[in-house]
């Protein structure tokens, strides 16, 4: 308690004796007022016209289009042909020739009897 009073006392006395004086030296990060970057406004304000294109006018391309338009057919394309790939994993494989060794020695039945096996 004795230490709280001696450093209240020390800050009282450094407050009284500060100069009120401006000072124009360099002030610290925490004075500093922020600045947000970039200058200018953050928005286009509104003009009613969708994506601020005139009814009428045509849309100019930007250059980013046709490379998207690329990406994302590539993308649909590669999205189907991996839904569709064959199973090539080794247990699949190991299953059908087991099977077929199986059958082939007659120890399981023939599931395509008349021969007629869909693939």
């Amino acid at each position: 308690m004795v230490f709280l009073r001696q450093v209240a006392r020390s800050a009282r006395c450094i407050r009284q004796t500060a100069p009120t004086t401006t000072i124009t030296t360099a002030r610290s990060f925490s004075l500093t007022t922020r600045r947000q970057g970039g200058g200018g406004q953050q928005w286009d304000p509104p003009t009613g016209w969708l994506w601020g294109i005139k009814p009428g006018e045509k849309a100019e391309p930007e250059g980013w289009e046709w490379p998207m338009y690329i990406f994302c057919g590539a993308l649909a394309a590669a999205t189907v042909a991996l839904a569709f790939k064959p199973d090539t994993t080794v247990s699949t494989w190991a299953l059908e020739e087991a099977r077929r060794r199986l059958e082939a020695e007659g120890i399981l039945p023939d599931p395509y009897p008349n021969g007629e096996k869909k693939e």
